[in-house]
């Protein structure tokens, strides 16, 4: 069933983080009506809301409300409970459906669909248990990584394993269920693409997105990614077959690794809006999360052209009293916070975006800043 939802009808959001909140404001500029389930009424996407469902995200009975309330429904994350999900699209409008929420949320499975794609992969193998993993990890050689099948973020429920001596330290992930072991992938730059696609078939991808990590987690994205024409090609090709493949609606952002000879491997996925593409919001014609509310709504996509280069750097705890006390005093930076209640060490508050002609003089200006340590 595909559908036009208009302005004035409600979009429902499972999830109120900040990428539910700047879907909520992407739409509210289209006249859309929010909704938004989660289990905090305070969450940063519920204080830009017109309906807040206070429960947890596997809630039945909240989730059914959400359907009554919403004339279409998508979600801000994917660690959301898949059955769950399934249960609300019998009942309500939900054009991701829930089976790219079951790929994403199973690491062994996100590979095997990948590759099924026709896109490489680092090598891998699978293990359902620690004597499986011990027997099959002499295969892959030294160092490589081992991560649980489910769950896991920025940089958790994972281990780099350099020799034989580290096995044991893999155990514990086993307590979690089957584990994945790849090898680590000597690449020079990491880098993503946002791709998109409505209910009505058209795709857009965003400018390919050039990707520093601090600590597991992402510091910098610069934009246009500095490398080859030819790299930033067969990376938009990967992303569309991987979204092909998948029958995508609404929004993947495909995370992948560079090799020195321009080759790319896909390292995840991501089945909704990222913060890799928060640059869109100042840099292109269309941010990926005006896109993304164009796409589950059946609206035509626009061309998410790249006005100027930029560079996008996160706002985490540590950070968020010094960009409130300096940022207002640098004109050239765009400043967005979350709403969040508590500055937790490494929780993201806020990004900052610049706009650039010179990248290399942005770069600098963020690190003599003060605000984000070497």
């Amino acid at each position: 069933m595909t559908k036009i939802v208009l302005p004035g009808q409600t979009i429902g959001i499972i999830g109120g983080g900040q990428l539910g909140r700047m879907m909520a404001l992407a739409a509210r500029e289209s006249g859309f009506r929010i909704a938004v389930l989660d289990p905090n009424p305070a969450s940063p996407a519920g204080q830009v809301a017109d309906i807040r469902i206070a429960a947890p995200y596997g809630d039945k009975k909240a989730l059914s409300e959400l359907a009554e309330v919403s004339d279409v429904i998508t979600y801000e994350f994917e660690n959301i409970d898949a059955d769950g999900l399934e249960t609300v699209c019998r009942n309500a409008y939900v054009p991701q459906g829930a089976d790219l929420i079951r790929v994403t949320q199973n690491r062994i499975l996100e590979k095997q669909r990948i590759q099924a794609a026709g896109v490489s992969v680092a090598d891998y193998v699978t293990a359902d248990s620690f004597g499986e993993f011990l027997e099959k990890a002499e295969h892959l050689g030294f160092p490589f990584i081992i991560k649980t099948a489910t769950g896991g973020y920025d940089g958790k429920g994972q281990q780099l394993i350099a020799s034989r001596e580290d096995f044991e330290s893999a155990k514990p992930l086993f307590e979690h269920g089957p584990c994945v072991a790849e090898t680590f992938v000597p690449f020079t730059k990491e880098i993503s693409v946002i791709i998109q696609r409505s209910t009505v078939g058209e795709t857009a991808l965003l400018p390919v997105a050039e990707n520093v990590h601090k600590d597991h987690i992402l510091h910098e994205t610069i934009v246009p990614a500095r490398i080859s024409a030819e790299t930033a090609a067969k990376a938009r090709e990967a992303a569309i077959k991987i979204a092909d493949h998948l029958n995508l609606a609404g929004t993947l952002a495909v995370e992948m690794f560079v090799l020195d000879n321009g080759e790319i491997l896909v390292n995840e996925l991501a089945p909704r809006p990222h913060n890799s593409g928060h640059f869109s919001i100042e840099a292109c014609s269309s941010s990926q999360f005006h896109q993304h509310i164009r796409a589950i709504c059946g609206w035509q996509l626009k061309t998410p052209a790249l006005l100027s280069p930029a560079v996008m750097v996160n706002v985490l705890g540590e950070q968020a009293a010094l960009i409130a006390e300096k940022g207002p005093r640098i004109p050239g930076w765009s400043i967005h916070l979350y709403g969040k209640g508590e500055a937790k060490p490494k929780r993201k508050m806020g990004h900052v975006t610049i706009l650039t002609e010179h990248l290399e003089t942005a770069l600098d200006e963020i690190q003599q800043s003060g605000i984000w340590p070497e």
